[in-house]
C-alpha cells in the first residue's frame, strides 16, 4: 500500500473517532427525551462499550495476532481506581445532560483537558507550557460563561456543575490511565467498560433509576459501543501511525461536531453568550494542542509502532 493512501486511511480513522464520540451527547439527550433515566443510561452506555471491546479483544486473540501486553496483577490497584472513577463520572455527566442542553454539555466536556493538565501538574509534576496555560485560561472562561443560567441574575447552573464535576473525575482517571499505558488498550477499555458500567448501574438503581424497555436499552448500549468503543479503537489505531499530536488535533473536533448535531436536531438558535463561549472554546482547544515539536516526536515514535501493527 502506498504511503499517501495509507496515510489517508489513518486520517479517516482519526476523523471517524471524533465523529463517533460526537454522537454520544446529542443522542444520549434523545434517549432521555424518550424516557431513559440518566443514571441507567450512563451504565448502559459503558456496558455497551465494554461488550463491544470484549468482542474485539476476543477476535484479536483468537487470530493470535495481538502483540499487546495484557494486564498484570500489579496493575490491579490502578485498574480498580479507574473503574471506580468511571462509575461516577458518567452519572455526573448524564445528570448534567438531563438538566441542560446537548450543545452546552458538549462544550463543557472540554474542561476535562483542563482538569487533566492541572492534576498532572500538581501530582505528577508535569510541565505546562505557556501556550497550554493560555488554552486552559480560554477554556475555563468559556466554561464559566456556559455555566451561567439564562436570565438577568448571575446564577450558576447546577447541571453545568455536574458536567464540570464529571470532567474533573475524568481528569483524575486520565492521569491514572497513564500508569497502564503499556498494556493492551482494548483490554483496558473492555475491563473498564464492563466494570464501570455495572458500577454506574448499581449506583443508578440505588438512586431510584429503572432500566428502560428492551429496545431503548439496546439502543443505549449500541450508542455506547459506537461512541465510546469504536471511537477508542479508531483513535488508538490512527494514533500509532499518525502520532498522538496529529490524531489529537482531529479528535478535538468532537465537541464542536456535537454542537452542530444538536443544533440540527433541535433547531435551537444560540445566544450571544453561547457564541462567545464557543469562540473561546475553539481558541482554547487549538492552544491546548501539542506543539509541532511534540507532534514530530510523537510521529517518529508512531511510525515504528505502525510497522508492527500494519497487519491488524
Amino acid at each position: 500500500m502506498g504511503k499517501p493512501r495509507r496515510e489517508m486511511i489513518f486520517v479517516a480513522l482519526a476523523i471517524a473517532s471524533a465523529v463517533f464520540y460526537a454522537l454520544q451527547t446529542p443522542f444520549s439527550k434523545l434517549l432521555m427525551d424518550a424516557g431513559v433515566d440518566s443514571g441507567a443510561q450512563a451504565g448502559l452506555l459503558y456496558i455497551g462499550a465494554g461488550m463491544g471491546m470484549a468482542i474485539i479483544f476476543a477476535a484479536k486473540n483468537a487470530r493470535g495476532r495481538s502483540k499487546e501486553q495484557h494486564l498484570q496483577r500489579s496493575d490491579a490497584p490502578a485498574m480498580i481506581a479507574v473503574v471506580l472513577l468511571d462509575s461516577v463520572g458518567p452519572l455526573l455527566l448524564m445528570g448534567g445532560l438531563a438538566g441542560s442542553t446537548a450543545e452546552t454539555v458538549a462544550l463543557l466536556n472540554n474542561f476535562e483537558a483542563v482538569a487533566t493538565a492541572i492534576i498532572a501538574l500538581l501530582f505528577f509534576h508535569e510541565r505546562i507550557s505557556g501556550r497550554l496555560w493560555a488554552g486552559i485560561g480560554a477554556i475555563t472562561v468559556a466554561c464559566v460563561l456556559l455555566s451561567i443560567e439564562p436570565g438577568g441574575q448571575l446564577k450558576v447552573s447546577p447541571a453545568s456543575l455536574l458536567v464540570l464535576g464529571a470532567a474533573c473525575v475524568w481528569g483524575v482517571q486520565n492521569n491514572l490511565t497513564c500508569l497502564l499505558s503499556k498494556r493492551d488498550p482494548v483490554q483496558i477499555c473492555m475491563v473498564n467498560g464492563l466494570g464501570s458500567g455495572m458500577g454506574a448501574l448499581l449506583l443508578a438503581f440505588a438512586m431510584g433509576d429503572r432500566l428502560p424497555g428492551f429496545s431503548l436499552a439496546v439502543l443505549a448500549m449500541l450508542l455506547g459501543f459506537v461512541a465510546s468503543g469504536l471511537s477508542i479503537v479508531c483513535f488508538i489505531r490512527a494514533q500509532r501511525d499518525l502520532g498522538a499530536a496529529r490524531v489529537g488535533a482531529y479528535y478535538a473536533m468532537a465537541p464542536f461536531i456535537s454542537v452542530f448535531l444538536a443544533w440540527g436536531i433541535w433547531g435551537q438558535r444560540p445566544g450571544a453568550l453561547f457564541l462567545v463561549a464557543f469562540a473561546l472554546m475553539v481558541l482554547g482547544s487549538w492552544l491546548s494542542l501539542p506543539s509541532r515539536d511534540d507532534s514530530a516526536a510523537a510521529g517518529a515514535g508512531a511510525g515504528d509502532a505502525a510497522g508492527d501493527e500494519a497487519a491488524d
